[in-house]
């Protein structure tokens, strides 16, 4: 079996459910439920003995000790991480206790386990660490996309603990010969997204007749990559990728914010037109941009096609049709988890905001 950290969250749940989906190896699944872990993402695996739910936080030694102890995983793949820029810049002591020290005590615990195995056990075992292309700060238009020798550059509180993971992730195969694997991807989006990220944030106010903030001009460029072509990408990873070595996995879709919200009303208005039969870009509003946002990411998912033979399956054309079909099938879904918790967190990012001299709905 497999011990998988963080999978009730988004991209760990979509593993998580594709993981068993593809086989039958059974997933010990580690998770602390904050905010952005939702059981509800994994209900279709209830009474399934092929998945182990343990509530619990990869800061705890103790734990991941017995787990690992238990259950005798071959390999651990890590998704525990907190994730959202907005909220590093709020408040980053959760993002240096989750993603730096308990990044560190996970890793000293699979050291120690991995240590005690038999010879071929060993050199079987596998720690994927996944990160994102945040580490590598922002880019110039015209300048090349990340390649995996792209210098570290973080920019936020986020990014920057995230780098410090994938530091010492990289340490612990350079000291100890830890059979590390390292991916760092861009813009996830798909099923399950909790709605504080753009597009299900964007998807969810439109449904609700409620603004669609825009930060500055909209220009911020990201690469998208749908989370199925991500699950995918990290199965291929952990199944042939070389120990010590990083893989970027990216979409091949680099896209500014403002053209994503725009298809997303257009998709909307043709799928779930508004009762009054005007367009949802009415509701868009542009809002003083957020401090240290970075203008371009973009990946070279170059060397992960080259090596390991994958590429993504989705367009993104087709990956968003995907998605806002998703929520507009599984309205209870997002009503569940749009929690007072959620409305307060909106409320304090966006709120507070002078909205720029720009035109609502206008690009």
């Amino acid at each position: 079996m497999i011990l998988v950290t963080g999978g009730a969250g988004f991209i760990g749940s979509n593993f998580v459910l594709d993981w068993l989906a593809a086989g039958d190896e059974a997933v010990v699944n580690l998770d602390a439920l904050t905010y952005a872990g939702n059981l509800e993402n994994l209900a279709s695996l209830r009474g399934d003995a092929r998945h182990i739910f343990v509530h619990g936080d990869i800061g705890d030694g103790e734990l991941i000790e017995r787990l690992l102890r238990q259950y005798q995983p071959r390999a651990i793949v890590n998704f525990a991480a907190e994730s959202h820029v907005d909220r590093s810049i709020h408040g980053p002591e959760d993002f240096i206790q989750t993603n730096i020290v308990g990044t560190f005590r996970l890793l000293e615990a699979v050291r120690a386990y991995w240590g005690g195995l038999g010879a071929g056990e060993k050199a079987a075992f596998r720690f994927l660490h996944v990160s994102t292309d945040e580490v590598y700060g922002s880019l110039a238009k015209d300048d090349p996309a990340f390649s995996e020798n792209h210098r570290y550059e973080p920019n936020s509180p986020y990014s920057a603990s995230k780098a410090a993971s994938d530091h010492l992730a990289r340490a612990y195969h350079h000291t100890y010969g830890l059979p590390v694997l390292t991916t760092n991807c861009s813009n996830n989006y798909g099923p399950y997204h909790f709605p504080e990220k753009l597009i299900p944030l964007i998807i969810h106010n439109a449904l609700a007749g409620k603004p669609l903030p825009i930060y500055g001009d909209g220009q911020q460029i990201r690469d998208w990559l749908y989370v199925a072509d991500h699950c995918a990408a990290i199965r291929r990873v952990l199944a042939a990728g070389q120990p010590g070595e990083t893989y970027n996995i990216g979409g091949w879709n680099e896209k500014p914010n403002l053209e994503v919200v725009h298809t997303l009303c257009a998709m909307l208005d043709e799928l779930s037109p508004r009762a009054d039969g005007r367009s949802y870009r009415e509701q868009i509003v542009f809002v003083t941009d957020r401090p240290g946002h970075d203008r371009r990411y973009a990946i070279d998912a170059g060397k992960i096609e080259r090596e390991l033979g994958w590429k993504p399956a989705e367009t993104f054309e087709s990956g968003i049709r995907k998605t806002v079909r998703w929520y507009l099938d599984h309205p209870d879904w997002v009503a569940n988890v749009t929690s007072g918790a959620y409305r307060e967190w909106v409320g304090k990012q966006y709120d507070n905001f002078v909205p720029s001299p720009r035109l609502r709905g206008e690009g």
